[in-house]
């Protein structure tokens, strides 16, 4: 493969190369081969994706020439006060007004542009050396390319061991917005329903009943959404504009992508009334999980028929059907997830700023930026102390 960009590092060597110099490389089928969004997800998620993503491949070799791991990054203009409520947010407003770009930065991040980040190691053994060869090289990547922060992006808690180097190397780590876990323990929908506490159970069968009060929902589940993506693109983007942090923004290519090339993993649950889509979710199964990963509602009978928890209510009788083992949910909408009994799955953001006279500071910083600090209820959860 041609090379647009060598960065050495003292365990070998990194090449920046393009989507289409991958697309023939043994090694980049083997990188994420044990995750459950694989090679053929980035694929997608550059193809498809919108918003100024700029995207890019680390092709990381050894002292021997031997690729050990190929991993993802992207450059992107992030507002670093995303979800920052409050006085703070009010002066930086204000501050805007006549500097618009303040605090607003050109960052490059190593993950995933629309979802949780993994290391993309070829073996699983490589993954301390992958990582300390991450932060050996990406600050010089971002610094070649104008970028003032390199960042890891939504890394698993599971990934703490193998990323402490990230403290020698000047990096920050601080939570991001965990995404939720419900273990799977039950016979059916009625033996979980038991465990929950006594006025959660009443408010959940009072919703229950007004919703079968109205016109019957059916449920249809797909692994091909293509017929439908007209119906249910307008009704995630409903759920995607009411939501008070916005990453990235799906589009009606990349449902259409995830549904044709990804089949074995992907189901698409489909709810109608009187014929008419009024709610879907797009969910990835991969071993003994179910991964929920965005939700569209028609809020014009949503909030009457309180279609999110009917949603739930499906997506975990069929996950106790198929006998899996866990339920998981992406980041926010964190309230009623505690009634439910969700336990919270850390995720870590790991930052360094590239200027190093300014990195001291910009770390204390950070305590004041991190989203989770403004999220009340998070802290109640029982493993809340793990972020």
């Amino acid at each position: 493969m041609s090379v647009g960009n060598t960065i050495p590092f003292p365990q070998g060597v990194a090449k920046v190369v393009t989507l289409a110099e991958l697309q023939n490389c043994d090694a980049w089928q083997r990188a994420f081969r044990n995750k459950c969004k694989d090679h053929r997800y980035y694929e997608i998620v550059e193809e498809t994706l919108k918003g100024g993503f700029e995207h890019h491949y680390l092709v990381i070799e050894d002292s021997s020439n031997n690729v050990r791991a190929i991993q993802p990054v992207f450059f992107v203009r992030q507002n670093l006060v995303e979800g920052v409520p409050g006085r703070i947010r009010s002066a930086i407003d204000f501050i805007r007004k006549k500097f618009p770009r303040f605090l607003t930065m050109r960052v490059l991040m190593a993950g995933c542009a629309a979802g949780t980040g993994d290391l993309g190691t070829c073996d699983d053994r490589n993954e301390k050396w992958t990582a300390r060869a991450l932060f050996a090289v990406l600050r010089t990547y971002a610094r070649q390319n104008r970028a003032s922060l390199a960042v890891l992006k939504d890394f698993p808690a599971k990934y703490r061991p193998v990323l402490e180097s990230s403290y020698s190397n000047g990096y920050a780590r601080i939570p991001s917005m965990p995404m939720t876990r419900l273990p799977l323990d039950y016979q059916n929908w009625d033996d979980y329903l038991r465990t929950l506490s006594k006025a959660t159970r009443k408010d959940l069968r009072r919703k229950f009943r007004k919703a079968e009060r109205a016109p019957k929902i059916d449920l249809e589940i797909v692994n091909n959404i293509a017929p439908y993506v007209d119906e249910i693109y307008p009704l995630y983007l409903q759920v995607h504009e009411r939501s008070p942090l916005k990453f990235e923004t799906l589009t009606k290519d990349y449902f259409h992508a995830i549904s044709k090339r990804m089949p074995d993993r992907t189901r698409f649950f489909v709810w109608r009334q009187s014929g008419k889509i009024v709610a879907f979710s797009f969910c990835l199964v991969c071993d003994d999980a179910i991964y929920d990963e965005c939700i569209g509602l028609d809020y014009g009978v949503a909030l009457d028929l309180h279609l999110y928890f009917y949603t739930l209510r499906d997506i975990i009788s069929w996950s106790l059907q198929e006998r899996l083992k866990y339920y998981y949910s992406n980041p926010l909408n964190y309230e009623p997830k505690l009634h439910l009994d969700c336990e919270l799955v850390p995720l870590d953001l790991y930052v360094r700023h590239t200027a190093a006279f300014l990195n001291p500071i910009f770390r204390r910083a950070l305590k004041y930026l991190e989203p989770t600090r403004h999220d009340p209820v998070l802290h109640k959860f029982p493993n809340a102390h793990e972020l």
